[in-house]
């Protein structure tokens, strides 16, 4: 499969290098931004083309797959764009950033009949698919409650560093949509359909945006079980991302990306994802996109390329992309009305 990438900032190139590792199956084949110099060097590491017209790209010979990696208020478009000129698609996360632009997706997709994925590459994580076979085996028991926290830093320059970053039109919001949208993604993923919000959103730290940098927020699910979210980049120097979730027969804490606590161990075929130890101090860098190795974005790539040659839906669909968004959006409209806000 040859892919165009389209956006060549750092997720691009980290979507560029997940491609080009999985070759033979898929070949990062074009380079695709408004600058024309950075649509350049980035082809040039990976021996690819290199244009800066979408109009041009969609109809570049050979181009199987497209990859959006531009500011989120672009994805919707450009995704459907793309389906509708015969490309499959991976969306970088967040799928767009209002559901009145991100439900047209899900109708293109289906009109078109393609293949669409939104990124939410920490589901491929060991600890998460180690965690999601305990939860669906039922070892964890009737899950009762889930904690989400995304206490993280940036400094002001992150957000100065782009004029579209901490605008509502272009970055659709701040800690939550952007920095907490994957550890809300996996809380959704285990703990099941989520039915009202309650949340306050807050700019504490950072000047000239327009979006929070911290927000509380809690869950009522559907069957019962109740979460808290915490998200922020303004806790200096930086911690971890961090999730558990509880039952009435066991626990679970995924902290930095590792399975710290499972009890009881639901896979002792995999004893090393365990630990018994607390997660270690960290730096902001942890948290830092560009320190991003992409192992998990290469695992979602493989599942996407699988999921079109087995015809079937890929691990992350548009409709798991379209639920997270909803939960995010309810924060903010909860956050504006200071009311509890349902999800249909």
């Amino acid at each position: 499969m040859r892919f165009a990438v389209i956006g060549c900032g750092t997720i691009g190139q980290v979507h560029a290098a997940a491609i080009a590792g999985l070759a033979p199956r898929a070949r990062f084949a074009l380079a695709v931004d408004e600058d024309p110099t950075r649509a350049k060097s980035l082809a040039a590491a990976h021996g690819a083309d290199a244009v800066s017209s979408i109009d041009e790209a969609l109809t570049w010979p050979g181009i199987d797959a497209v990859a959006v990696c531009t500011p989120s208020g672009t994805h919707a478009d450009l995704a459907i764009r793309a389906m509708r000129a015969g490309k499959h698609v991976v969306v970088e996360k967040p799928l767009d950033v209002s559901l009145d632009a991100a439900l047209p997706v899900a109708r293109a997709q289906r009109d078109t009949g393609k293949t669409a994925t939104v990124i939410s590459q920490h589901r491929f994580d060991p600890s998460s698919q180690t965690l999601i076979r305990a939860v669906r085996s039922g070892t964890l028991g009737r899950l009762t409650s889930g904690v989400v926290s995304v206490s993280w830093w940036r400094e002001q320059s992150y957000y100065d560093s782009a004029p579209w970053r901490g605008t509502q039109a272009l970055d659709g919001g701040g800690a939550l949509i952007n920095q907490g949208i994957h550890t809300i993604d996996l809380l959704l993923w285990m703990l099941g359909t989520p039915a009202e919000v309650f949340a306050h959103t807050a700019c504490l730290t950072h000047e000239r945006v327009e979006i929070e940098d911290t927000a509380t927020a809690t869950i009522r699910f559907t069957n019962g079980a109740l979460a808290v979210v915490h998200c922020t980049t303004a806790a200096y120097p930086g911690l971890t991302a961090r999730l558990q979730i509880h039952g009435d027969r066991g626990s679970a804490v995924i902290d930095n990306d590792q399975l710290t606590y499972l009890y009881p161990n639901a896979d002792p075929a995999q004893p090393t994802s365990v630990a018994d130890r607390g997660a270690q101090p960290t730096t902001s860098a942890i948290a830092d996109p560009t320190s991003l190795p992409g192992a998990a974005h290469a695992a979602q790539y493989q599942d996407f390329v699988a999921a079109i040659r087995e015809d079937r839906p890929p691990l992350v669909t548009i409709e798991d992309g379209i639920r997270s968004l909803a939960v995010i959006s309810a924060f903010y409209q909860s956050a504006r009305t200071r009311q509890p806000v349902s999800i249909a």
